[in-house]
């Protein structure tokens, strides 16, 4: 049976998502790839952590919580 349920992640994937969030001030913003692992990188949850970050954005894309328009990301609501 399927349920309109919030996907969950591991928490610190989880936070990487609110880091992104908190950097944006609109949903719609666009930004790179690179920029969401610089934006990562410079939080100190992540320091110096680049395989980490990259995993977590791609975590974030395959479970919707990100999604990719004309190679830019954007965030997605994930309770939707």
């Amino acid at each position: 049976m399927w349920r309109n349920e919030p996907r969950s992640l591991p928490g610190w994937i989880e936070d990487a998502y609110e880091i992104l969030v908190s950097q944006t001030t609109d949903r719609q913003v666009e930004f790179s790839h690179e920029r969401a692992q610089e934006l990562l990188l410079a939080h100190e949850a992540f320091l110096d952590e680049p395989a980490d970050v990259q995993y977590a954005i791609e975590h974030l894309l395959n479970y919707g919580w990100l999604y990719k328009v004309e190679g830019k990301l954007r965030i997605t609501d994930p309770e939707y």
